[in-house]
């Protein structure tokens, strides 16, 4: 469970479809305790992410957005 009083778990990635819409992923954690945590999992995951039809991510920190950015070449 996050905590986001506390910081952990306020960094999340929202990831989004080709038409825009946003995608949920089952089996994987969405919560980081720091942005760089937030990006090394992206880094990661993203072959996986593109698979299942995920072509951009939002990472934002609470209820903020940081950034958008896309998986694709």
């Amino acid at each position: 469970m996050s905590d986001a009083v506390s910081g952990f778990g306020s960094w999340r990635w929202v990831l989004h479809a080709e038409d825009g819409s946003d995608v949920v992923v089952e089996g994987y954690d969405d919560s980081f305790a720091s942005q760089a945590d937030a990006e090394s999992w992206i880094g990661e995951v993203y072959p996986d992410l593109l698979d299942r039809g995920v072509v951009a991510g939002t990472l934002t920190d609470g209820e903020r957005e940081v950034y958008r950015m896309s998986l694709e070449s």
